[in-house]
């Protein structure tokens, strides 16, 4: 039987261990009785999975004692909304908020922000088709800004960040990390807020994660909706509402896996080395194409074309037929995109380089 691996971008694979547990317990939860699915979120059986998942996420990203992890609903989209209507309470009307436009999930949070705030796109990469990022010195960042939006790795375009802003300390830095949380190494002090929907490189889609600094949390404009409200969030240790109880278990099981397997700093060492693999398979001659910028490139996620667009199908065909799934870029964009996340082993990117090759009839 030919070996799946699976490139989508999410939700995305997740490690083998993690969906054999889960598939263990699926009708009885350590002698519950239950599944996890059926279990009331207020129960003590649920509470303990919760207070887990959090303690190890917490361990897992050195998040200081005053941040609260929120556990929420509303994936990224709906986030680039919550997060202005907790955010510009405090400023007068209407706030501005500073944007570095980077790719296409910074254009979706500018055009989200515009229906509450003034949106100040800072710097924009979009002149250069999103293949770097501007330098910091050409910013024109807003005195007074209510925040600085990044998006630190653009999923669809394949730019990563690989420095954390120069602002002014009283401008929080407010960093959507959707697509390489717990991919390497992060000063999350560095950041007023976090978030990141978790069918990336977490767990499946319904749950987002959000990594707010304490003194940020009760700043919310009066049209906020309790159940997104920062501070309600947290005072209800993410309990105000039933939240998806089971994406939480599975991120749970996920956050346990990358402990065993030596957290966060040996998953980005395994990371650089996935990554330098495949880029050196695009990059050996003009077959295939990676637009961006080497210094900027993602680890996560990476776009590439082949020089002849005619062979797009016969590429994805053949692709499949050896098991490498999901490698259609997307549709805003079009060529290839491969996804490798966490729970991607190096042994698929080896096979795709294999393929790579092979193709290009190397």
């Amino acid at each position: 039987m030919t070996q799946i691996f699976n490139f989508s971008a999410g939700p995305a694979v997740l490690p083998k261990e993690v969906l054999q547990q889960a598939a263990a317990e699926m009708l009885d939860w350590h002698g519950s009785g239950m599944s996890v699915m059926e279990m009331s979120h207020r129960g003590p059986e649920f509470i303990s999975i919760y207070k887990q998942a959090e303690a190890d996420l917490r361990e897992l990203l050195a998040v200081p004692a005053n941040y609260k992890i929120l556990f929420m609903q509303g994936g990224g989209l709906g986030q680039n909304a919550i997060i202005p209507m907790n955010m510009l309470g405090c400023c007068p009307q209407p706030g501005t908020i500073d944007f570095v436009h980077t790719g296409s999930w910074s254009g979706k949070s500018i055009k989200e922000a515009k229906r509450y705030a003034n949106a100040n796109v800072a710097a924009s990469a979009e002149a250069n088709g999103f293949t770097s990022i501007p330098p910091q010195d050409t910013w024109r960042l807003t005195p007074g800004a209510a925040y600085l939006h990044i998006c630190t790795n653009e999923t669809i375009d394949g730019l990563e960040f690989n420095f954390v802003p120069q602002v002014d300390a009283r401008t929080p830095i407010v960093a959507d990390m959707s697509s390489h949380i717990l991919s390497r190494s992060i000063d999350v002090s560095k950041y007023g807020v976090i978030f990141a929907g978790a069918q990336k490189n977490i767990g499946p889609a319904g749950l987002t994660l959000a990594i707010v600094r304490d003194d940020l949390l009760n700043e919310a404009l009066n049209i906020c909706p309790s159940a997104f409200h920062w501070k309600t969030v947290a005072e209800h240790e993410s309990m105000f509402n039933t939240p998806p109880t089971y994406s939480i278990y599975i991120a749970g099981l996920v956050f346990a896996w990358l402990k065993r397997n030596g957290g966060v700093a040996a998953m980005e060492q395994r990371n650089i080395e996935k990554a330098r693999l495949l880029y050196a398979a695009l990059d050996a001659d003009d077959f295939y194409q990676n637009r961006v910028a080497p210094e900027y490139r993602s680890r996560m996620n990476v776009p590439f074309y082949l020089r002849d667009e005619s062979l797009n199908e016969q590429f994805l065909a053949g692709a499949k037929a050896r098991g490498l799934l999901q490698l259609k870029g997307h549709k805003s964009v079009g060529g290839m995109r491969a996804s490798i996340y966490n729970a991607m082993p190096i042994e698929g990117v080896q096979a795709l380089v294999d393929y790579l090759n092979e193709f290009a009839g190397r």
